[in-house]
């Protein structure tokens, strides 16, 4: 009796699991090689180079995350940030305090030489930036009219402070700047824009989900990001901004419920689990269309990520689309964050971005970085946007990598607990 009270329990989940589940044999799963060449139409339509060179680049910025991640252990104490250039030639430059000079380096990733820079004469450290916009946030807030979007340039080793351009007509410029650098102890530069900081909100990673607010009755939608499990259930992620009881839309438009598991919306986090009867793969949309998938086969740390690294994300209201990474150490404006936003965040620039992209994947080829939370906007246009990186995943789950893992058969047919 107990067997075959099982089996009506697994058919039963399978006839109701997620649309994701049903329409993954629709969609082509790329691979690896496919979604480097994918990103690389954009890189060289935005850079003006040759697919095969688009292709190289994308190659050796993949493979040298693990160099600069050995130059930043190095150089630690003088570290002021480290950063990719692009035009006119692909480099990596590395910032530093002091005047010790460090000879220049080549390196040899993805069939291609690429040149380390090292540059002197940075005032700060990035700990000690990051260190003053987590210690003297308050004081900086309390400085201003309302509360600034801050975070380290590390190209020049500043604290970039975004005030509108009435607050810094009515203090000046200079005056505001020097105030500000002598709260946070740290060299400041002003960027002077006035902009409204706001999440996005208006399975498969990179799919519609949906629900109905009880506050005022609207649907309102945001994006999947990224499959996750805590060994036992699976589920999709997406922004804990957005409504708690979601239902998953595939390509037909056919609408699965999503359990809501809880949420983590709080400083550093902005994620929400909701989850699935049934095992799910590591997979995630790539194209406007809804028609290719990857599959997840790693993930990029904060710490690993640089300015100027490509990367990509694919919201539901604005599909597919690249852009540069500009900074790695960002706190958003405002009380977006349940309050002040820590300086853990990473921007990307615009204009591709529009409410509805909550949640969303944030990928370069097959490696997961983020799952997006919110952007800035300036006079109705998207200036960058920004998201979680997944090292703040909820504690307990992790991503889901590749094809569906090996679960025991009663987990199969077990019920997904809240």
């Amino acid at each position: 009796m107990r067997r075959f009270a099982f089996w009506l329990v697994m058919l039963w989940c399978l006839a109701t699991a997620p649309a994701v589940a049903q329409s993954m044999s629709a969609a082509h799963l790329q691979t690896a090689a496919e979604a480097l060449a994918q990103d690389a139409v954009e890189y060289a339509r935005q850079f003006g180079v040759p697919q095969a060179e688009a292709e190289r680049r994308l190659r050796a910025l993949a493979d040298s995350v693990a160099a600069t991640d050995r130059i930043g252990d190095q150089y630690r104490d003088r570290l002021a940030g480290i950063s990719i250039e692009h035009k006119p030639a692909l480099r990596i430059l590395v910032f530093l305090t002091g005047d010790a000079a460090v000879p220049e380096k080549n390196l040899v990733v993805g069939g291609m030489r690429v040149p380390i820079v090292f540059r002197t004469g940075a005032k700060a450290t990035r700990d000690r930036v990051i260190w003053a916009m987590t210690w003297h946030q308050g004081a900086i807030r309390a400085a201003l009219p309302n509360p600034p979007a801050m975070g380290l340039d590390p190209r020049t080793g500043e604290l970039v402070v975004v005030v509108p351009t009435a607050t810094a007509a009515a203090k000046g410029e200079e005056t505001l700047r020097a105030k500000l650098e002598a709260i946070a102890g740290v060299p400041v530069r002003l960027r002077v824009l006035d902009q409204v900081d706001v999440n996005l909100s208006a399975p498969e990673g990179g799919s519609r989900v949906e629900g109905t607010s009880p506050a005022d009755g609207k649907r309102y939608l945001c994006t999947t990001g990224f499959t996750v499990t805590d060994g036992t259930r699976f589920g999709v992620t997406t922004a804990a901004h957005c409504l708690d009881d979601l239902s998953y839309l595939d390509p037909q438009r056919v609408a699965t419920p999503l359990r809501y598991v809880g949420q983590w919306g709080w400083g550093y986090q902005d994620v929400q689990v909701n989850a699935s009867p049934v095992p799910l793969a590591g997979r995630f949309y790539a194209d406007t269309a809804k028609t290719v998938e990857r599959p997840v086969t790693g993930q990029r740390t904060r710490d690993e990520t640089r300015a100027g690294d490509f990367v990509c994300h694919r919201g539901e209201t604005t599909g597919y689309s690249c852009a540069l990474i500009e900074l790695t150490d960002f706190a958003p404006a405002g009380d977006l964050c349940g309050g002040a936003c820590l300086p853990t965040w990473v921007t990307v620039a615009g204009p591709t971005c529009k409410g509805g992209d909550s949640g969303s994947p944030v990928f370069a080829g097959t490696t997961a970085l983020g799952v997006l939370k919110g952007a800035t906007y300036r006079a109705g246009k998207c200036v960058f946007y920004f998201y979680m990186s997944v090292d703040y995943l909820p504690k307990g789950w992790s991503l889901v990598r590749g094809d569906v893992p090996s679960v025991a058969p009663p987990l199969i047919g077990a019920k997904v607990a809240p």
